[in-house]
């Protein structure tokens, strides 16, 4: 099993609290360190998190506002002063490459490692064998990207018990098997389907970003297992979730809800709320599996086939 832990580093919207930094959230998957948007201080979130700065790390950039954006240089600056060593690779809009090299040079900062930074368009933005992550244009007012990370669907499980009818014995030809390849044994054809059951999903988080709902976004983050959706502004503040393109906690249930994600994370909370529980009763009256973020909360993702995932089994994880 290959652990997926997720990570909040910063829940507030546009302006920080007592309690709350600014956006960002951390994926960990198989020590490789997934960052969604860099508010300011998040160096410290991250050490505090014991997140760790010199793991192989991607950064994917929803938007040039500067509450998601602002935090991202001050962090390239603290790696490279504590001798990063490995690539780090950013994702962004258009205008993020000119953003970085500008300030880079304005600051003298000298980077002890390749920086690689991509401008990219919606759709597929980075494909390994063990995931994917895809990009899409939300409903913002300025060009915004939502992503969603995709595991590539695991082997079937192994049946041991028709391994040994067939007469396999156990060792090298069962881990070909198992790793998908066909395998000859006493002049026979084997292939995988013969001993394994159907391919397992992986797993799948959804993240919004800044933006209003739409059907095209939920489609988008159809399945997910973790939907993290902003939720500026509680459902008094319709009208001005629209006027400003957020979304309110209960837009962000119903995109959770139709698209049939497990759990809702809800985020990126205007400075005007010091208690998030409102948003949350709000968004749970859509969907049940509703969980007001916070800074620091920390679980792990199962997979789908080995545990169920439920409000529950996160809030489990997050109150130790």
């Amino acid at each position: 099993m290959t652990d997926l832990k997720i990570t909040l580093l910063g829940t507030s919207g546009a302006i920080p609290t007592s309690q709350r930094n600014l956006i960002s959230n951390a994926i960990i998957r198989d020590n490789e360190l997934f960052i969604f948007d860099t508010g300011e201080s998040i160096q410290q979130s991250m050490m505090k998190n014991k997140v760790g700065m010199n793991r192989p790390t991607h950064i994917f950039i929803s938007h040039m506002h500067g509450d998601h954006i602002l935090g991202l240089l001050g962090l390239i600056q603290t790696m490279s002063l504590l001798l990063r060593d490995k690539p780090l690779f950013v994702y962004g809009p258009s205008g993020i490459s000119r953003f970085l090299k500008s300030n880079i040079n304005i600051f003298n900062i000298k980077l002890n490692f390749k920086l690689i930074i991509k401008e990219i368009n919606p759709g597929l933005i980075v494909k390994t064998q063990y995931y994917k992550i895809y990009a899409k244009k939300a409903n913002h007012s300025i060009l915004n990207y939502s992503y969603v990370f995709i595991e590539s669907d695991r082997p079937g499980k192994f049946y041991v018990s028709k391994a040994k009818k067939l007469g396999i014995p156990e060792g090298p030809l069962w881990s070909k098997l198992q790793s998908g390849r066909s395998i000859r044994y006493n002049g026979k054809s084997i292939r995988p389907t013969d001993v394994m059951g159907k391919s397992r999903p992986g797993r799948k988080i959804g993240i919004s970003g800044d933006t209003r709902p739409s059907k095209s976004l939920t489609r988008f983050f159809s399945s997910c297992d973790i939907l993290i959706h902003e939720s500026t502004f509680s459902n008094d503040q319709q009208d001005l979730a629209i006027e400003r393109f957020h979304s309110t906690s209960t837009e962000a249930a119903n995109v959770a809800k139709e698209s049939s994600s497990t759990i809702l994370i809800l985020t990126h909370f205007s400075s005007r709320y010091n208690d998030v529980k409102l948003l949350e009763k709000q968004a749970c009256k859509v969907h049940r599996n509703t969980i007001a973020g916070r800074d620091s909360m920390t679980f792990t993702v199962p997979y789908r086939d080995e545990k169920r995932l439920t409000k529950s089994y996160v809030l489990e994880q997050t109150s130790q």
